[in-house]
């Protein structure tokens, strides 16, 4: 393999194991790596896709690749990527999304995604944890998890692999957790962790408590609010959202305690118009924000935690297709799940084409010139 391929990306994925019996190999696990990056960010969904990119970019490929034995078979890329160490790659992985995204402020969203098509009879499908800058737009890291409930053990797991000092960490009610809220506090972080009947007795006293605070006025309690306003957008919807922050209250206190560095309770109640139809929906969280940080911080971060479904889960999906993926054996769906994210990295840093995920990619495919700049060749 050249120097160049050695350098960016690809360094930080050789000390990934490779599966193979010595006398079995005839690619190198750099190379299949390299040419699955390459072929998925050109537009290749699946190993033939591959294969098929590969053999028609054979020349451009072997600018940077050795191929002393060409391009591999799909049942050579499908075996290798079932056989390979997911830990491995997913810590590789995470070690560039480190480097790419390099100090980090803002809110951090944590959140989950399934895999549907890797669902192999009774295997549930593949479930990714995935962190997510909302500022930057970038992915910062992922842990795997098979089940959706497994979502509990790893955030704390993915928390780990991060840098997060200084930010806002944001996760849905399955990650409402007293442990998860210890590690984002130890990681030098504060949270707004959104709180649903996943813990019925403290979501019912600080339901009924902002509640009633909102219908009395707040009389004779300290509080923050925040209103924002959305005019008629591109799905023709109304939405208008109150924030109100208050301090945990004395009666709450000692619930509170088991919560490292709660001080805050929220409430957002969104009212929304869609044609003739009106809805108000009341949603509460929890936070380590004082009430001195104000209703807008924990507003802008309750908005920004929905960019890891709009920005990342949607492009994965819509993107890459990657609920329709087939690939299902043994360690091949986590394994192309990284490939995928690692394309979608690069596709997103790219700011040179006003293009989506899909237009970008098949720009790629077409254009090898975009291609490279995609990949910042020599970087790659």
């Amino acid at each position: 393999m050249s120097e160049k391929a050695k350098l960016g990306l690809l360094e930080h994925f050789a000390g990934v194991p490779d599966p193979r019996m010595m006398r079995t190999r005839r690619h190198g696990l750099l190379e299949m790596l390299a040419m699955s990056v390459c072929a998925t960010i050109g537009g290749a969904d699946c190993w033939t896709e591959v294969v098929s990119f590969a053999r028609a970019r054979r020349g451009w490929f072997e600018t940077f690749l050795e191929l002393p034995n060409g391009i591999p078979s799909h049942d050579t890329f499908a075996r290798v990527f079932r056989l390979l160490d997911a830990d491995a790659l997913e810590e590789a992985c995470v070690q560039w999304l480190r480097g790419v995204a390099g100090a980090v402020d803002g809110v951090v969203a944590i959140d989950g995604k399934s895999v549907r098509g890797s669902a192999d009879g009774d295997r549930h499908p593949l479930h990714v944890v995935s962190a997510w800058a909302a500022q930057r737009g970038l992915l910062l890291g992922q842990v795997r998890t098979e089940e959706k409930s497994n979502e509990i053990t790893a955030i704390p797991a993915l928390l780990k692999l991060l840098s997060v000092k200084g930010c806002i960490v944001t996760i849905d009610a399955m990650g409402c957790q007293k442990a998860i809220a210890g590690e984002i506090r130890k990681a030098e972080a504060d949270y707004v962790l959104s709180l649903k009947a996943n813990h019925p007795v403290l979501h019912n006293d600080a339901s009924l408590l902002l509640q009633v605070c909102v219908d009395n006025g707040f009389a004779n309690r300290a509080h923050a609010y925040h209103l924002s306003e959305e005019g008629k957008c591109v799905h023709g919807r109304m939405e208008r959202r109150e924030h109100w922050v208050i301090e945990v209250p004395e009666p709450l206190r000692k619930k509170a305690a088991q919560w490292p560095g709660l001080q805050t309770l929220a409430m957002v109640r969104r009212h929304r118009q869609v044609g003739d139809k009106r809805s108000v929906e009341d949603s509460f969280y929890l936070s380590s924000l004082g009430l001195s940080a104000g209703a807008q911080v924990v507003a802008d971060a309750v908005r920004s935690h929905w960019a890891v479904e709009n920005a990342l889960h949607w492009s994965l999906d819509v993107g890459f297709r990657e609920d329709a993926s087939q690939v299902r054996k043994d360690n091949a769906p986590a394994n192309l799940a990284v490939v995928r994210r690692i394309a979608m990295t690069k596709i997103k840093q790219d700011k040179t084409l006003k293009l989506g995920v899909q237009g970008k990619r098949r720009t790629a495919g077409w254009d090898l010139d975009y291609l490279e700049t995609v990949l910042g060749m020599g970087k790659i």
